[in-house]
């Protein structure tokens, strides 16, 4: 008889993508758990790619889906839906935009294409800047602003895009130079690059910790000083929050914050935790750019009240609880517990991150040399020993990426970094053996 694994591979695309080397099935979770088909339980530090935000099986998101699917689940953008209006209502407050409007989708993608479709009708412009190592989606018109090889599976693009320095601190051209001097230089790289332009660039996007790219930053107040530069030109800053958003970061709420000296970007992207599993993106806009739109739309699925009514109780339980005032505090310890997990490790380049967002880069031991392998092995070797982690980085890069849902607790993050911990040093002795 076919194993679900068989069934999966008969009927699904090859390139889409599984964990191990034996996949397991996700049946159930609680809290910070889940369970496999197998009966193993798991302590979560993916969170479903960043996504189960607050905790699985939350009572008040699974309550509030519950009621409004029995009272009705569709209706699209056509009609006046007051679930929509009060999310609206509240992101626009949060944004930190002057006189916001609020548009859903349907994902992360989604989100980051209407962004772009927004900034380039306003620019009346195709060319966009976007980030070296950056990704912003799987469309076709996302991954014509990826900077990551690993992602983009076509060259073919509607967009003109010009790749920029900034995303990546410790490696690339300008690593060896003080945060100070590595912004100048970042700064001075944007404006050659705009010399070379012709005609006016619509906007840039941008990560403000880089997601599939490994959780990679460049120093605060970055894309400030871009900033600067970009409103001489009346370029459009596009700050993509699909996974730094809502406190993950624990310093803030949003990730361009940590930027804010010169204002607020002119376009927000967000999607993933808001839901808490349930399918919402969305777009945060300046009135002005938003209104630029002068074609009819809709949305069919965006906005629907399900997921709706699922923000409203996930984004009123975040604040409530102060889940990003745990992140701060919880995702320091845990910054602090997998560096001492992993210290002495010659296989672990570094341990970065911030709040519940932290990168642990790989390399060949000994070396500085990046180590897909490691990664791969690690991923493995964390799992068995019951742990879920994700992986990123740059092409040919081993990067492992920890993101729990935020309510993670102290004795949780201590028993994971534990765990991580034995699994890397795991790894080191079967590389070092060979």
């Amino acid at each position: 008889m076919p194993t679900l694994l068989d069934r999966h591979r008969a009927v699904l695309p090859e390139w889409l993508t599984l964990y191990y080397g034996r996949p397991i099935e996700l049946t159930h979770g609680v809290g910070r758990y889940v369970w496999d088909a197998e009966g193993n339980r798991y302590l979560d530090f993916f969170g479903g790619i960043l996504t189960t935000m607050t905790a699985h099986a939350l009572p008040e998101v699974a309550g509030a889906v519950a009621e409004q699917a029995g009272r009705l689940l569709h209706g699209s953008t056509l009609y006046l839906n007051r679930p929509m209006v009060e999310l609206a209502e509240r992101i626009a407050a949060l944004s930190g935009i002057p006189d916001a409007r609020v548009f859903f989708t349907t994902s992360g993608t989604e989100a980051n294409d209407t962004a772009l479709l927004l900034a380039t009708a306003h620019r009346r412009s195709n060319q966009v800047l976007a980030m070296r190592n950056g990704y912003h989606g799987r469309s076709f018109s996302a991954v014509g602003i990826t900077g990551n090889s690993g992602w983009a599976p076509t060259s073919l693009s509607p967009l003109r895009t010009l790749y920029v320095h900034g995303g990546v601190r410790t490696r690339g051209p300008f690593a060896d130079l003080d945060d100070a001097g590595f912004v100048a230089a970042c700064v001075a790289d944007l404006r050659d690059l705009l010399a070379q332009t012709r005609g006016g660039v619509a906007a840039l996007i941008a990560e403000p910790i880089q997601g599939v790219g490994g959780f990679t930053s460049g120093p605060d107040g970055l894309f400030a000083a871009f900033r600067e530069v970009l409103d001489e030109h009346g370029i459009l800053w596009i700050s993509d929050e699909v996974q730094t958003g809502w406190g993950r970061t624990g310093d803030h709420f949003w990730g361009w914050q940590a930027h804010g000296a010169s204002g607020p970007p002119d376009l927000l992207t967000f999607a993933k935790g808001l839901g808490n599993g349930m399918s919402i993106g969305g777009v945060v806009a300046r009135a002005e750019v938003m209104n630029c739109l002068d074609a009819n739309s809709i949305s069919t699925f965006g906005g629907s009240p399900v997921t709706m009514r699922a923000g409203l109780a996930n984004l009123g339980y975040l604040l409530e609880h102060d889940l990003p005032g745990n992140a701060r505090r919880v995702g320091g310890l845990l910054i602090e517990r997998l560096r001492a997990a992993t210290a002495g490790l010659s296989v672990v380049r570094e341990v970065r991150g911030r709040g519940l967002m932290i990168g642990v880069e790989l390399v060949a031991p000994g070396t500085d040399e990046p180590s897909p392998e490691a990664a791969a092995l690690a991923l493995e070797a964390a799992r068995e020993g019951g742990v879920l982690i994700g992986r990123g980085g740059a092409p040919g890069a081993g990067v492992l990426r920890i993101a729990p849902p935020l309510s993670l607790t102290v004795a949780e993050a201590e028993q994971g970094a534990e765990a991580v911990g034995r699994a890397l040093a795991a790894v080191e002795s079967r590389l070092r053996d060979g």
